[in-house]
C-alpha cells in the first residue's frame, strides 16, 4: 500500500514541476517581448518622423540576404518543433538530428549576418562613422536602430543555439525522454520567440516603403 502511494505522489510532484517550468518560461518570454516591444515603439516614432530617410536607409540593405535569413529561421522553427514530436514518440536519434539541424540553421543565419554587417562596416555605414554622420538625421537614426535591434536579435540567436546544444546533451544522456521533455519544450519556445522577433525585424528594416 505504501509502495503504491509513493509513485503516485512522485508522479504528481513531477507534473507540478513541469507546469511551474512552463509558466516560468512563458513569464520570461513575456519580459523579452516587452524589451523588443519597447524598441518597436521607438522605431515607429522615428519612422513616422523621418519616413523618407528610413526608406533611403533601407535601400542600403540587401533584401535577398534578409529573405534568405527569414527562410532559414522559419525552417529552424519547423525542425525544433518536429524534434518535440520525435521525442514524444520515443525517437531519440531523430530528435537529436532535428535539434542539430536547428543549431546548424542558426549558424547559417549568423554567418549571413556577419557578412552583411561586414559589408556595412566596409562602406562606412556603422554608428558614429564619418560616412554615416554626414547623412541626414533620419538615416543616422535608421542605421542606429538597425545595428542595435539586429545585434540584440543576433545575441538571442547565439544564446538560443547554446541552449539547444545543452538540450542535445540532455537528450543524448536521457535526461530528456518521451516521458520528460519539458526542457526541450522550453528551449523550443525560446527559439520560436527568436524567430517571431525576426519576422517583425525583416519588414521593418528591409521592406520600408
Amino acid at each position: 500500500m505504501t509502495t503504491a502511494a509513493i509513485p503516485a505522489h512522485h508522479e504528481g510532484h513531477v507534473h507540478r514541476d513541469d507546469e511551474g517550468s512552463r509558466m516560468g518560461m512563458w513569464l520570461f518570454l513575456f519580459t523579452e517581448l516587452i524589451l523588443f516591444g519597447g524598441m518597436f515603439v521607438i522605431y515607429a516614432v522615428y519612422r513616422f518622423s523621418h519616413p523618407a530617410e528610413f526608406e533611403l536607409g533601407s535601400k542600403e540593405l540587401d533584401t535577398l540576404v534578409g529573405t534568405v535569413n527569414t527562410m532559414v529561421l522559419l525552417t529552424s522553427s519547423l525542425t525544433v518543433a518536429m524534434s518535440i514530436t520525435a521525442i514524444q514518440r520515443g525517437n531519440k536519434k531523430f530528435s537529436l538530428l532535428l535539434v542539430g539541424i536547428t543549431i546548424a540553421l542558426a549558424l547559417v543565419f549568423l554567418v549571413n549576418k556577419y557578412f552583411e554587417w561586414s559589408h556595412k562596416f566596409s562602406v562606412g555605414l556603422y554608428p558614429q562613422s564619418p560616412e554615416l554622420l554626414s547623412r541626414p538625421q533620419g538615416e543616422i537614426l535608421y542605421f542606429g536602430l538597425y545595428f542595435v535591434m539586429t545585434g540584440l536579435h543576433a545575441l538571442h540567436v547565439i544564446i538560443g543555439a547554446v541552449v539547444l546544444a545543452v538540450i542535445m546533451r540532455f537528450i543524448s544522456r536521457d535526461i530528456i525522454t518521451k516521458d520528460s521533455f519539458v526542457k526541450l519544450e522550453a528551449g523550443a519556445l525560446y527559439w520560436h520567440l527568436v524567430d517571431i522577433i525576426w519576422i517583425f525585424l525583416f519588414p521593418l528594416f528591409y521592406l520600408v516603403h
